[in-house]
């Protein structure tokens, strides 16, 4: 959670009024970097999220994450946890080196909008994968390629390419909205 690319990231969304809730999974809290079983990472991220939910109000809720974290916020996506929209960063497709293990099986199962920023030197996310997997969503999802980002998506060009992305997206969240 305090890792020094999630707090710049944390700090780029925040003029645009995206209060970014930053937390560790349980694994990284014990010191280890063996990630949990998928049902202990989903059930973390679920209780943050019960918790932000009893100071968001009226504003609309925007699960997400980077990598892993951001897996988990489309799995419960997925499963119909109510939530307004997906911001991913550097989804993990597959694994690196495993371009086979697709990791999509899930998504065509979203139901709200999903801004994804992925780079296209990404070991976890090829782009040939990647827009075909899409070609079964039919969510509104906004890919958003950032030539020549790894995995890390680590620059301050990048976070201000982010930034920019983000503020022009925002806005078709709350035409969706008024639309229901």
């Amino acid at each position: 959670m305090n890792d020094a690319q999630m707090v710049r990231t944390a700090a780029a969304l925040e003029p645009h009024g995206i209060e970014v809730v930053r937390f560790n999974f349980a694994y990284r809290d014990r010191g280890s970097r063996r990630p949990d079983p998928m049902p202990a990472l989903r059930e973390r991220y679920e209780a943050v999220v019960a918790e932000t939910r009893k100071n968001l109000g009226n504003r609309p809720l925007i699960i997400g994450g980077r990598s892993m974290g951001g897996r988990v916020a489309t799995m419960l996506a997925a499963d119909g946890y109510a939530c307004d929209a997906l911001l991913l960063f550097a989804y993990p497709l597959h694994p690196a080196g495993q371009p086979e293990k697709l990791r999509d099986a899930h998504l065509p199962r979203i139901r709200v909008p999903v801004l994804c920023f992925n780079g296209t030197r990404d070991a976890l996310c090829r782009r040939d994968l990647m827009e075909r997997v899409l070609q079964t969503v039919t969510a509104p999802w906004r890919l958003h390629w950032i030539e020549g980002a790894d995995h890390s998506l680590k620059g301050e060009s990048v976070m201000h390419e982010i930034a920019a992305t983000v503020a022009d997206w925002l806005p078709t969240l709350e035409r969706a909205a008024s639309a229901r």
